[in-house]
Parts: structure tokens; C-alpha cells; sequence
């Protein structure tokens, strides 16, 4: 897959640049060499790059990795890539340290784009970053979609409550919120989705933000629920929840993989 050269369209503030960074590692318990497997005769990491580029609100696209057949894939097919520390604890961490990379003043945004969800659409994108540049006060901003009860339940599942203004209350693999009136989840009204919001890990920082983020301790919910966001909620900063229709279809597993290829087949 050959990466075309991508139109930059800025953002209403021609002062502030707009920089998607994917995180691509290649060790993972679950699917080691996951970014270079291949969908369509492509692998991974291209496609979700070449997605990304699609994108005008977005300036700028680069790859940060801790692989050097990762970084090859990318540079070959035209891409930006960058080599980070190998050690870095987390993808918030990777792409922090490509931030600075790249010098970006205060008030540039940065967008964490997932390196497993190679079919991401790019609304929820574009309404995240929209979120952040409306000046709400959130310090950053994330997406989130209708969860219905049964699915709910899986701890995998993400859940997030947010106040009447679409900021975040609080996140968690429990099913919140709680419904009292109801024994078991078969007994929740028809169309209980509209009480679950799943989270969806994509997410838009300014980069000041985001580099004081990467500086802050771990705090006890993150360590008990093992969810990184909520380390913004323990400190006092506001996470912005945009609504979408759907969640992305994720490769976690090469299960997950050949699902994703069956659905693209059919297409």
C-alpha cells in the first residue's frame, strides 16, 4: 500500500496544528506482530494510517513505534514514522514522546488513534477534536457509544456515565450505572442501551495537557480498574464524552483478525 500525499486542511485557528499519532508496538501477549498483519494484501498499521490521512481536520500523521520492521513497513509505503523508547509504559507515553518530537507549541492538539482498529470511522475523530477546539474547558476529549445490557456486563467493555453536558463522571469495567428496579439484566426495559455508553479508546489532547499527563503518578482507581483515563478524573481534570452511533471493529486476538476479514469479505 502506497501512503498519497495528504492535503492538509488546517483548523478554524490557523495557529494550532492538528497531529494524529498512532502507537504501533510489536510485542503483544495476546497477538505478537500485530501492526503488520495483513488485511487485503496491506498490513494493519497502513490501513489505519491511510484512514488517518483521509481525515482534513487532521494536519499531520505519524506512526510511533518501538519496532524497527514496523518503522520500515511504514517508511517504505511513504509514511512518518518515529522510533520511540522501548520502555515507555504505555501508547499515552509513546505518542507524548513523539509529541515532543515534533515541538509542538501549547495549544496544538494531539490525537491518539488506535493502531488495531484499522477500519475506524473518522466522525468521531473529527467530533473529538471539534470538542477540544470549542474551548468547554476539557482538557481532553473522548468518544463513546450505545452499549446494550447483556454486553455490558464483559469487563472488557468500558463503560463510561457522563453529566448532562457530556462530561465524564466516571469510567469503569462494572456496569455502571447500576440499575436498581431490575433483579438480573434480562429484566431491563427494551433498548437498555440508552443507560450503557461503551468508551472507545481514542483520544484528543492539547499538548501541554498532554505532557503534564504523562508526569502524573498513577492513582488507586487506575490501578484497581487498570484504566489510564481515570488518572485525569483522580487529578481534577475534565475529560469531554462525545456520543457516536458505533463502536470500531478492534483486532486484540488473530480471532479478531479473521472476523475482520470475514465482514471485509462480504463487503
Amino acid at each position: 500500500m502506497n501512503i498519497p500525499n495528504h492535503k492538509i486542511s488546517k483548523s478554524s485557528n490557523p495557529q494550532i496544528k492538528v497531529v494524529a499519532i498512532i502507537p504501533a508496538r510489536f510485542g503483544s501477549s495476546r497477538f505478537p506482530g500485530k501492526p503488520l498483519a495483513e488485511i487485503q494484501g496491506s498490513p494493519m498499521i497502513l490501513h489505519v494510517y491511510q484512514r488517518a490521512l483521509k481525515i482534513s481536520a487532521i494536519d499531520q500523521v505519524v506512526v510511533a513505534t518501538d519496532d524497527s520492521r514496523i518503522a520500515k513497513c511504514v517508511g517504505k509505503a511513504g509514511g512518518t514514522v518515529f522510533m520511540t523508547d522501548p520502555g515507555h509504559p504505555s501508547g499515552t507515553d509513546r505518542i507524548a514522546e513523539v509529541a515532543r518530537m515534533l515541538e509542538l507549541s501549547d495549544d496544538d492538539v494531539v490525537v491518539n488513534i488506535q493502531g488495531d482498529q484499522p477500519m475506524f470511522d473518522s466522525q468521531p475523530v473529527v467530533e473529538i477534536i471539534k470538542m477540544l477546539l470549542q474551548g468547554f474547558g476539557y482538557h481532553m476529549t473522548t468518544p463513546a457509544c450505545p452499549l446494550e445490557a447483556q454486553e455490558a456486563l464483559n469487563p472488557n467493555r468500558v463503560k463510561v456515565v457522563v453529566d448532562i453536558n457530556g462530561k465524564a463522571l466516571y469510567f469503569s469495567r462494572a456496569i455502571i450505572p447500576y440499575y436498581r428496579d431490575a433483579d438480573i439484566v434480562e429484566n431491563l426495559p427494551k433498548g437498555s442501551g440508552q443507560y450503557y455508553l461503551r468508551h472507545l479508546g481514542l483520544y484528543a489532547y492539547r499538548q501541554n495537557f498532554l505532557q503534564t499527563f504523562v508526569t502524573l503518578p498513577q492513582g488507586k482507581l487506575e490501578q484497581i480498574e487498570r484504566l489510564e483515563q481515570l488518572r485525569a478524573l483522580e487529578n481534577g481534570y475534565a475529560i469531554g464524552v462525545v456520543r457516536v452511533k458505533r463502536a470500531p471493529m478492534e483486532v486484540d486476538t488473530p480471532e479478531d483478525l479473521d472476523a475482520l476479514r470475514s465482514a471485509l469479505a462480504w463487503q
